[in-house]
């Protein structure tokens, strides 16, 4: 049988040694707008493991520097010097070209070369919902505290707002498929803190947007929502080609609610890959399972966690083959 296609959210990064040793001559911001080192780190989990899925590596805070946002990055996550809370602070965000941020697309075209068919050239972009949190929480806040409130008191400051990104973002994901990404992924990780009628509101028109872009620009998409399980249905609306779910909800129900016209993501717990290669292989083998013998990619539910063991990482990879070698 075919073997069921796998990579993992995240998967160039700081649970490599590679990975590490670049990081050590260089900060997060150079690297990322350093072609050939991004390109290199992208390079790293490939030629290690053999994903089915490359993944650039950037980050999807970029496009807000772009539209003149003044983002930082140290130690405790991103920054925003100046949080945007009313319609003149959304006035004067730009939208920007992407050509703005041409040191990702140079990398993108850097890795399609490279990868000479070995593996899928995946980009990304984040949802505008989750960019928005940023720009009005002045950086990561789980409660969301304040968006929320914009939400309810000023709601039309935020629409003007997730138009502006969503406008920034449809163009920049194009941009991704034309430099050589063949896949889009649109991370709108903290849309699903939005109870569902906000949901329908402030997330769910702007997920359509971006990925009508990247499917003008003729690339197949993916949409992950963290904490996606009330969801489902507007999710299916979205005109994503793939969902990716996290690991609070079970692949199987997803499959069973959304049926065969969606392909389906994920979605093994991060941390079960801080346990053995054993218990690593047993996770993935049961949700390959549990999503169907078609239309699922073998991921992770959310990012792969810093602390990873080099030999739960392959485990994971292997997993497919292992399951597919085991079925003959």
């Amino acid at each position: 049988m075919d073997k069921t296609p796998v990579w993992m959210m995240r998967q160039a990064g700081r649970y490599l040694p590679e990975y590490r040793a670049v990081r050590a001559n260089v900060d997060f911001l150079t690297l990322c707008k350093t072609p050939h080192l991004a390109a290199e780190v992208t390079l790293q989990p490939i030629d290690r493991f053999g994903m089915d899925g490359c993944v650039i590596f950037s980050d999807i805070l970029v496009p807000l520097e772009a539209m003149g946002a003044l983002v930082e990055f140290g130690d405790g996550g991103p920054t925003i010097k100046a949080p945007v809370r009313t319609l003149s602070d959304v006035d004067r965000l730009r939208v920007p070209e992407p050509a703005s941020m041409s040191f990702v697309l140079d990398a993108l075209r850097i890795v399609r070369a490279a990868l000479s068919g070995r593996a899928a050239l995946v980009g990304f972009v984040g949802g505008p919902f989750t960019l928005a949190t940023y720009l009005i929480e002045g950086g990561g806040a789980r409660s969301l505290a304040e968006t929320k409130r914009m939400i309810y008191v000023e709601p039309a400051v935020v629409h003007a707002l997730l138009a502006k990104l969503a406008e920034t973002v449809s163009a920049y994901a194009a941009a991704q498929v034309e430099a050589g990404a063949q896949v889009v992924q649109v991370f709108d990780t903290w849309a699903g803190e939005l109870a569902p009628d906000a949901f329908d509101l402030f997330a769910a028109p702007y997920h359509k947007a971006v990925l009508a872009s990247v499917r003008r620009a003729g690339a197949p998409s993916i949409l992950f929502v963290n904490g996606c399980a009330g969801k489902l249905d507007s999710l299916a609306q979205s005109g994503a080609d793939v969902l990716s779910i996290d690991w609070r909800l079970d692949i199987g129900r997803a499959r069973a609610s959304l049926g065969s016209g969606i392909a389906l993501q994920g979605n093994v717990d991060p941390t079960v890959l801080l346990s053995t290669p054993e218990a690593v292989t047993r996770h993935a083998r049961a949700a390959m399972k549990a999503a169907g013998p078609i239309g699922h990619i073998l991921n992770l539910g959310h990012g792969v966690l810093p602390q990873t063991p080099i030999a739960c990482a392959h485990a994971f990879i292997a997993s497919p083959e292992v399951a597919a070698e085991q079925s003959l």
